[in-house]
């Protein structure tokens, strides 16, 4: 379920995913409600682009790092690619 900012408060969050649609979005807060869940989610900034990078605003997908590996899973089942810190293992 999707959960406030106080939620996180004193707890490391996980980033899993950048959504850069509006409906891409709101299908990924479905997907993750349906399954019960408990994430948060934020509007923030990204560089986009190749050729001509600019900078936009996508929704940024966090869970507790206990739920990490059952969110990737999750999302791999409904064809989203997670995404992994560079460096660390993907899970």
């Amino acid at each position: 379920m999707k959960q406030e900012a106080t939620f996180f408060e004193d707890k490391e969050a996980v980033l899993i995913y950048v959504a850069k649609k509006l409906k891409d979005a709101l299908r990924l807060e479905s997907i993750f409600d349906t399954a019960g869940l408990n994430y948060g989610v934020e509007a923030d900034e990204y560089r986009g682009g190749i050729i001509f990078t600019s900078v936009r605003v996508g929704a940024f997908f966090y869970v507790l790092p206990d739920m990490v590996k059952a969110a990737h899973e999750i999302m791999r089942r409904h064809g989203y690619k997670p995404y992994v810190e560079p460096g660390s293992a993907p899970s």
